[in-house]
């Protein structure tokens, strides 16, 4: 028996097993877990590789084939377009090997006083990303390789408008775009279909939080033609949830919709938003996506609708509502006196006329559309740009929180023991100088994969210069930085008690005199420890050398045998 569903070109059995098979053939064997099933037309799945659990997908559909396609979808997805490693290093062997991310890579040299290279990206790109000229390619450099010899990685995109091609860094893709339009498929339609039907629902989704939209209710005898997700719709509210169905197609315009959940217990609202060229799958996709990894009992802890536009339009608020939806919504939303009329709308009927709807309607934005091809792991993927559209974070980050900032102290920070006292001071007035706030953590920064508790997960800026003005001697420096230790509580109690019994014995004028009260104050460990520290016999409180490739984490060295297997 065969498992058809709109809007895929395979059946659900066909694609779980081609899946399964072209995984298992590249070395990736995943695990299926937390099948979740609390309500009629809802599921969902997550699934890891038994390798390197760093590597994970989630699924959602109407039946549990449908969120187990969805799963390994979304797992070829990101190692097609090699998302699983978008935000960490890759390490001085593979910076150096003939191509870092894909054979179709080219690297660029920024030109003189930093320009960017004028045959990478187009005039229409350089303008949009770059507007005044003022951005040093030196940023462009990309965290996975830090490779600042080398240039700037970038890769082959064909602007669907002209089937002109343009490179475009990897750097920007990760800094602004991360993981929206990405997408894998049965078929390259279907696929591409996929990836534009989310920059839509994004994007509109981010329009209609951020201007406060009410949106017109979907009438009930509309749902009454959809039998599954109708019965889900009342599952829910069986459970006790108030839930809003909503047409935010604005007028007819966009092919989304919206289905959001209020909480009574707590208040909190959960807006969640689907889209595609078809209505009910559309529908279906914003019902899914609320259950999507949440039993019903973890529900609560959503925000209560907010009054004030200015927090709900902030980018912080956005990105959170890009993150895991959990962001503040407009109390506007939630009026009865709709914006826009619904309309019962329905663009397509094929894949065919799914992905030609969305490429002209986008056109009709007035916007271009970029399109990668992947197809190296035996399954059709692909990453889709339309700048001005569909980027997640402002493009003003490429200048002011682009992640290449680790670039410039990576080699230091790798090979911290053998530091001389030179290197460490230089390295302080690096830090001193880059304007990075101190609660950053490092594991960030340097693109590390790391395992909770280690004293590199728990490392932040302002704890690492404490570290440096000790190796250094900097008595301003350590008071400085043990003061910010001592107002900053997410370090581990112990860790902190150490900085605070150096801040005493800095502040006393003999030690040994104190030294008998310190210890019943701190601990005979915490009293060695810091005097360590202060007198430089050990630097550097516990952390390990990672070296040039990370060999310092095991985890890391699992994610990096993980990427090899791309190129087997």
């Amino acid at each position: 028996m065969k498992t058809f569903i709109p809007g895929k070109d395979a059946a659900l059995e066909s694609t779980i097993d081609t899946m399964q098979a072209k995984l298992a053939a590249r070395g990736f064997n995943l695990n299926e877990s937390s099948l979740l099933h609390e309500v009629d037309g809802i599921w969902s799945t997550h699934m890891k590789d038994n390798d390197c659990p760093m590597l994970f997908s989630n699924g959602k559909g109407a039946t549990e084939l449908a969120a187990r396609a969805s799963a390994y979808g979304e797992f070829f997805e990101r190692l097609g377009t090699h998302y699983f490693w978008t935000h960490f290093h890759l390490g001085e062997t593979r910076a150096n090997r003939p191509f870092v991310h894909y054979p179709q890579e080219r690297w660029f040299k920024p030109g003189p006083d930093g320009a960017w290279p004028a045959e990478m990206l187009n005039p229409e790109l350089h303008a949009f990303y770059n507007p005044d000229s003022e951005i040093d390619a030196e940023v462009l450099v990309d965290l996975n390789s830090g490779n600042v010899e080398r240039g700037i990685c970038a890769l082959p995109y064909k602007r669907l408008r002209d089937d002109s091609e343009t490179f475009i860094p990897v750097n920007i893709i990760g800094n602004l775009y991360v993981s929206n339009g990405m997408a894998a498929g049965n078929t390259m339609m279907e696929a591409r279909s996929q990836a534009l039907s989310e920059i839509f629902e994004r994007q509109i989704k981010y329009r209609i939080i951020s201007e406060g939209l009410c949106l017109p209710e979907v009438p009930d005898e509309v749902l009454a033609r959809f039998p599954n997700i109708k019965a889900g719709i009342d599952g829910l509210r069986r459970a006790g949830f108030g839930i809003l169905v909503k047409d935010a197609s604005l007028g007819g315009k966009y092919p989304v919709m919206n289905v959001t959940l209020v909480h009574p217990k707590d208040q909190g609202v959960f807006s969640s938003y689907g889209a595609h060229p078809r209505f009910e799958i559309a529908l279906e996709r914003a019902m899914t996506e609320l259950l999507q990894g949440r039993a019903l009992d973890s529900l609560e802890g959503f925000p209560e609708p907010g009054f004030d536009m200015s927090e709900i339009n902030a980018v912080a608020n956005l990105e959170i509502h890009f993150v895991d939806s959990s962001g503040v919504i407009s109390w506007n939303f939630m009026g009865d006196t709709p914006d826009y009329p619904f309309v019962d709308w329905n663009f397509s009927t094929t894949t065919e006329e799914d992905y030609n709807w969305l490429v002209d309607c986008i056109h009709g934005e007035g916007k271009d559309i970029y399109v990668a091809d992947f197809s190296e792991q035996g399954a059709y993927s692909c990453r889709i740009l339309v700048p001005g559209f569909s980027e997640i974070y402002p493009v003003e980050d490429l200048e002011w929180e682009n992640n290449s900032i680790g670039n410039l102290i990576r080699p230091k920070l790798v090979r911290l023991d053998t530091l001389s006292a030179e290197e460490c001071a230089a390295l302080l007035e690096d830090l001193q100088t880059m304007n990075v706030n101190d609660e950053r953590p490092l594991w960030e920064i340097l693109g590390l994969a790391i395992p909770l508790g280690t004293p590199w997960k728990q490392l932040r800026i302002g704890e690492l210069k404490t570290l440096l003005a000790l190796a250094v001697g900097d008595q301003d420096g350590i008071l400085e930085g043990c003061d910010w230790i001592h107002h900053f509580k997410d370090l581990a109690p112990a860790r902190r008690l150490v900085y605070r019994c150096i801040e005493s014995m800095l502040n006393v004028e003999d030690v040994d005199n104190y030294r008998r009260s310190m210890v019943l104050l701190y601990g005979e460990d915490t009293v060695r420890q810091a005097a360590a520290l202060l007198d430089r016999s050990e630097r550097f409180f516990g952390l390990d050398t990672l070296g040039a490739d990370m060999q310092g984490s095991a985890m890391h060295q699992t994610l990096l045998a993980a990427y090899d297997k791309l190129f087997v």
